[in-house]
């Protein structure tokens, strides 16, 4: 699968509640898969960085999997054993999502941290990884939702779960057609418009997907189509006007982060120059003293 470029998304409220979970910055739990020996446990608890014991740990089974996403995601994708797992760990408000992965082949941290967010998971670190290479990883989606739940000791919103689901299932399946940026922009770009297309008809949300995709010289085929307009009906059922605000809070982000890259690309050469200049000097120096 073609990777995601790197996206760096902000913090948000927890859809579907008035306030978000009080839990202490810190707190972490491990969620392993079931079907791991302990040499590979091992080796998972190496690649988060702590030792067993360190935090409570979870299992996540397959019937667990199938539980979350059956419907949602291919059967041949679940599989029948359940090897990746999952570190969590609560950070302090407003710094957002973390997300790395490893040996993970069918989801990137992108799509985990676009999904997170929109079932309502904030403000965390996230460690994907499995033992074995090419692993999909839907074991440690389902544990990232079991985790933050025994964490907070509250159920996440179960529309937002499905709807985070479905959208990492749908922008992982139009990664590989149409490209991982532009999977991912023509999702965003829908979110931006919820509260329009909730009104709209099927034929009008279609003519508006299409829109959408030749304004980003996005080539899509009907069968994709269909795939965004199922994911955008379902999204439709979450609070619209924040899941706008999000990828408002993004794309500002975004804009700063290339800003301020690029004043780090002019600075850096202009202070090349500024040594070029000064190796010039100190050689015409020493230069011409040699040839007096």
């Amino acid at each position: 699968m073609k990777k995601l470029i790197s996206f760096i998304l902000t913090a948000a409220m927890l859809f579907g509640m008035t306030t978000a979970f009080a839990i202490d910055e810190g707190e972490a739990r491990t969620v392993i898969g079931a079907d791991i020996t302990q040499t590979q446990k091992a080796s998972v608890y190496k690649t988060f960085g702590i030792s067993e014991g360190d935090v409570k740990e979870l299992t996540v089974t397959n019937a667990e999997e199938r539980q979350y996403l059956d419907g949602v995601v291919d059967a041949s994708v679940i599989g029948t054993h359940s090897i990746s797992c999952v570190y969590i760990k609560v950070l302090a408000a407003g710094k957002g999502l973390d997300v790395s992965t490893s040996n993970i082949s069918w989801c990137t941290k992108e799509m985990y941290r676009n999904a997170l967010m929109t079932a309502g998971i904030d403000d965390a670190q996230v460690i994907v990884t499995s033992p074995i290479q090419g692993i999909s990883g839907t074991a440690a989606l389902t544990g990232i939702y079991k985790a933050y739940e025994d964490i907070t000791g509250t159920k996440l919103d179960t529309t937002a779960k499905l709807a985070g689901t479905q959208e990492l299932v749908t922008t992982a399946e139009l990664a590989d057609e149409i490209g991982s940026t532009d999977a991912v922009t023509i999702v965003n770009e829908l979110k931006e418009i919820l509260g329009e297309t909730k009104t709209m008809s099927d034929d009008e949300l279609r003519a508006e997907i299409q829109r959408l995709a030749d304004e980003n010289n996005i080539e899509i085929k009907d069968s994709e189509i269909d795939q965004l307009m199922s994911l955008t009906r379902q999204l439709e059922k979450l609070d619209t006007n924040q899941l706008k605000q999000k990828v408002e809070e993004f794309q500002s982000t975004a804009r700063k982060l290339a800003g301020a890259k690029d004043k780090v690309s002019k600075f850096a050469a202009s202070f090349g120059d500024f040594l070029q200049s000064v190796g010039s000097f100190f050689s015409g120096l020493f230069g011409g003293s040699d040839k007096g």
